[in-house]
C-alpha cells in the first residue's frame, strides 16, 4: 500500500525557510549558544554570591545579587528559544556551557564582597562582547529578531557593569 503524502512528510521535519540562509542560521545560532552559556555561567556565579556575601555591605548587595541573577535566569529562556527558532538545539549541560562561555565559572572559595563585584563586572562585560561580536552577522543576514535581543542583552548587560563598577569607586 502506498504511503500518503501526509503520512511521509510527518517522518521528517519540514525544511526551514524564514528568509536566513541554512550557513547564517547555523553561525547565529552558534553565536547565540556561546551568549546562553555566557548567560548562565554569570547567574550561576551571581546567585552564588547572593547566598555567599557576606560583611557591612551584605543587604544592599544581597538584594542587588538577586535582582540581577532573576534578571538573567529570566534572559535565558529567549536566549535558547530564538535558538530553536533558528532550528538549531540550544545547549543544556554545564559541560556545554563551560565549553561554550568565555565567562569563567565562580571561584571555589567565595571572594570578599568587593572582589564579587569587581567579578560582576567583569563578566556582564563579557556577555556584552559576546552580545555585541553577534551583531554584524544578525545584520548581514536581517535577521531582526536576534539583533532585538543582542540589543535588549546589551542594555542591560552595560547598565549592570557601570551600576556595579559604581560601587568600586571612591
Amino acid at each position: 500500500m502506498a504511503k500518503s503524502p501526509r503520512n511521509s512528510s510527518a517522518k521528517s521535519a519540514p525544511v526551514i525557510n524564514i528568509g536566513i540562509s541554512d550557513k547564517d542560521r547555523a553561525a547565529i545560532a552558534k553565536g547565540l549558544s556561546r551568549l546562553l552559556a555566557d548567560t548562565y555561567t554569570l547567574y550561576l556565579t551571581t546567585h552564588n554570591f547572593h547566598w555567599n556575601v557576606t560583611g557591612p555591605m551584605f543587604n544592599t548587595l544581597h538584594t542587588m545579587f538577586m535582582t540581577q541573577y532573576t534578571e538573567l535566569w529570566t534572559a535565558v529562556d529567549p536566549i535558547a528559544e530564538r535558538i530553536r527558532s533558528l532550528g538549531h538545539p540550544a545547549p543544556g549541560s554545564y559541560a556545554d556551557f563551560g565549553r561554550l562561555a568565555s565567562v569563567p565559572d565562580a571561584p571555589g572559595t567565595p571572594p570578599k564582597a568587593l572582589e564579587m563585584v569587581r567579578i560582576l563586572v567583569s563578566g556582564h562585560e563579557a556577555v556584552a562582547r559576546t552580545a555585541r561580536e553577534l551583531f554584524p552577522l544578525a545584520d548581514k543576514a536581517s535577521d531582526e529578531p536576534t539583533a532585538d535581543l543582542l540589543t535588549q542583552r546589551l542594555t542591560v548587560h552595560e547598565q549592570t557593569a557601570w551600576m556595579l563598577r559604581s560601587l568600586l569607586e571612591e
